[in-house]
């Protein structure tokens, strides 16, 4: 289905609660039936996205808010964001964790800096269009902003390296709003593995079980997306609450080192967990994995010939991608594929969404952009998921597990 298609649903979303796109579209291909029953779900249960990158896109930019008008469909903005309000309400979102990403080769006390300043941008993001955005501190906030018809805002720390081995830094950045922090990015902590390299810790050291100990003692959800599987076994054995996977995949149906595997999957469904299905296209279809692995390599031969030199590592990737022609795209399917194969091992209660929108190359055909959510229920509807699962997957579920992480640290308090 098209990015137009799925925006012609903003008309059915009209509500107090799930507000309109701005624009006109082309009909709609989804059966009214459907698209009401749609509906339906999110104005009872809030669509809660796991993870967006926007706030990278404006760091990208100077961290410039000016650079990105958010009240305009920007698809025709580049460099491309696949973010912006007239969107988020036709894709019917009622909640959203902003990655506060800062790249893993900063280092610590940079990192720190960075983490602050990309807290800073949500901070302000929200404070520009306060008709649209409120922050969420609590999983009772996220159901009452949702309720109020704004979009609950909450914060995500995208690796460990942004508190620079400090559990003080760590409760500090908690105290500023962030309400999960991924343990590690591409690259090993002193504390925690990556899967992107080599291990060196095998898991969690005694730090970063300390680490583990104080995100449950403060209610910050514990994030296993990146990290090796050595450091998901050790994380879920350790924490006292449920974990999340705030943007993988199954890897049974893409074998990609980010995605879980399935004896993972059944340790997070017994831990109460979830995992949030990713829309990045090298974690959802083995054609696209392939392609992505060759140009990774490609692009680390590049920046090895040229550091600091982002145009000719570019003008390289262009004139490699001429000998290596682009696989057939992912598609919503592929994506519903792995949300089947996560329900027939660790079962309904486990699954959720972390899109990862502004934080890849490229897209899947029918889901684009964040107006087309309600393309991905609609398939799910269509595979014979009752009303009560798809709640389940697109917020209850993880709503359960912000309300247990909360509940855990009362008690450790």
């Amino acid at each position: 289905m098209s990015t137009l298609s799925i925006l012609a649903l903003a008309a059915l979303f009209a509500s107090p609660l799930i507000a309109a796109a701005a624009e006109p579209a082309a009909p709609s291909k989804l059966d009214p039936k459907i698209a009401r029953a749609i509906q339906q779900i999110l104005r009872e249960t809030p669509l809660l996205d796991g993870h967006n990158d926007l706030p990278w896109q404006f760091r990208k930019r100077g961290g410039d808010l000016n650079a990105i008008d958010l009240r305009i469909n920007n698809n025709q903005l580049r460099p491309a964001v696949a973010t912006d309000i007239p969107r988020l309400r036709a894709g019917g979102i009622g909640a959203q964790f902003w990655s506060v990403y800062v790249a893993s080769e900063e280092p610590g006390p940079q990192a720190v800096k960075a983490v602050l300043e990309q807290i800073d941008i949500v901070h302000q993001m929200i404070g520009r269009y306060p008709d649209t955005f409120e922050l969420a501190l609590t999983a009772a906030d996220i159901r009452r902003i949702h309720h109020s018809g704004k979009i609950a805002s909450l914060i995500g720390m995208e690796g460990g390296h942004s508190i620079d081995n400090s559990l003080s830094v760590l409760r500090m950045t908690y105290a500023l709003g962030a309400r999960y922090m991924t343990l590690t990015h591409t690259r090993n902590l002193d504390w925690a593995d990556t899967a992107s390299e080599a291990p060196k810790c095998h898991g969690l050291t005694p730090f970063g079980e300390q680490v583990v100990h104080e995100m449950n003692r403060l209610g910050m959800l514990v994030d296993l997306s990146h990290v090796s599987d050595e450091t998901m076994r050790a994380a879920l054995k350790v924490s006292k609450a449920p974990v999340i996977f705030s943007h993988s995949s199954a890897r049974a149906v893409c074998n990609h080192v980010r995605n879980v595997p399935d004896d993972v999957l059944k340790l997070t469904a017994a831990n109460g967990g979830v995992a949030m299905v990713c829309f990045m296209p090298g974690f959802t279809s083995e054609p696209e994995r392939a392609d992505l692995a060759l140009r990774d390599n490609e692009e680390k031969r590049l920046k090895a010939l040229h550091p600091n030199d982002d145009a000719s590592v570019e003008a390289g990737l262009a004139e490699w991608r001429k000998s290596h022609p682009t696989p057939p795209r992912a598609k919503l399917t592929d994506v519903a594929d792995h949300i089947d194969h996560i329900r027939k091992v660790a079962g309904v209660d486990h699954i959720g969404i972390g899109s990862d929108f502004d934080g890849f190359r490229g897209g899947i055909d029918g889901l684009e952009d964040v107006s087309c959510y309600p393309a991905l229920l609609a398939e799910l509807l269509r595979r014979g998921y009752t009303k009560e699962e798809l709640k389940k997957i697109a917020g209850d579920n993880l709503l359960r597990v912000f309300s247990q992480a909360e509940k855990v640290a009362k008690d450790m308090r």
